[in-house]
């Protein structure tokens, strides 16, 4: 039995009402005998979150946020080998991450789950030997939506005001030069966007990979290749169709490594998050993170 949780939420992460629901969080652990300790995410809070998760004993910690929020956390636990498992209340605007380990919305379910005990070990991405992902790392064009697409018009639109947003962004495609290394294949050539994937959803798209699975030791990567902006907009209508796979634009690798390297006047999206540019060397570290799913 779980005798002590940490209950870790950003109060900004999706419609904001996590802070609302937080009474009854820690009123459903208190019944399960569970001592419950919330901690309130801001932006400069990590070390201090890290101090607490070194210096306490938890038995789990609890995640209230977006994809972004859950990797903040679990890059703390990766790092300094903390070995406890992690239970996710998604609160974002896609929650990519829970979805593509069925994890619903409803937070009474999330907590059901929780409470079941029911663990599964999934892989991890770590970039240059130092940056965690969960579920994606992707660069090129589009990628920016994720993190410069307005707050309110995520809080009001969900996932449809990034749909919109890269809409928007179709008059201004820019080619990338790219090579990439693998351990079944090298590919180089001018490319408009790459998505390194470990679960099957990825910007509120569903099933991009449906074959992916987070705990084979593989990464899927799918990488568009430089075209005309009408290919552009008729492969985006068919990714919303889940129906892109055998356009001639698209190009699919499965792979446990790889080494990206190209053009550098771009940032990369890290679980939603911005993060600095190639090159990137990534490796998957094989059920890693243990974290709680539903059961099957």
């Amino acid at each position: 039995m779980m005798k002590k949780a940490l209950i870790v939420y950003n109060p900004l992460s999706g419609n904001r009402n996590v802070p609302r629901k937080l009474d009854y969080i820690v009123g459903r652990f208190n019944e399960n005998g569970t001592l419950a300790v919330p901690f309130r995410l801001s932006m400069n809070t990590a070390p201090e979150l890290e101090k607490v998760l070194l210096d306490d004993r938890f038995d789990c910690v609890v995640v209230s946020g977006g994809d972004g929020t859950v990797n903040s956390i679990a890059s703390i636990l990766l790092g300094n080998g903390i070995d406890i498992p992690v239970g996710v209340i998604p609160a974002g605007t896609c929650n990519d991450f829970a979805r593509s380990l069925n994890i619903p919305a409803e937070m009474k379910k999330c907590l059901d789950i929780i409470f079941s005990g029911n663990i599964t070990e999934i892989d991890t991405g770590l970039i240059n030997g130092e940056k965690f992902f969960l579920n994606t790392c992707a660069g090129g064009n589009f990628v920016d939506v994720s993190y410069s697409t307005d707050n309110e018009l995520k809080k009001r639109l969900g996932p449809l005001a990034y749909y919109l947003t890269a809409l928007g962004e179709l008059a201004n495609l820019k080619p990338i030069r790219l090579k990439l290394t693998t351990d079944v294949e090298a590919v180089e050539g001018e490319f408009l966007l790459f998505v390194i994937l470990n679960g099957r959803h990825a910007a509120g798209f569903w099933n991009l990979v449906e074959e992916a699975d987070l705990s084979d030791g593989y990464m899927d990567i799918l990488l568009v290749k430089n075209c005309l902006h009408v290919e552009m907009a008729a492969l985006f209508f068919k990714v919303l169709n889940n129906d892109f796979m055998n356009d001639r634009n698209v190009m699919w690798i499965r792979t446990s490594t790889c080494r990206i390297e190209g053009d550098t006047g771009f940032n990369l999206s890290v679980d939603g998050e911005e993060w600095k540019g190639l090159p990137i060397d990534v490796q998957f570290r094989h059920r890693s993170l243990k974290v709680f799913t539903p059961g099957k």
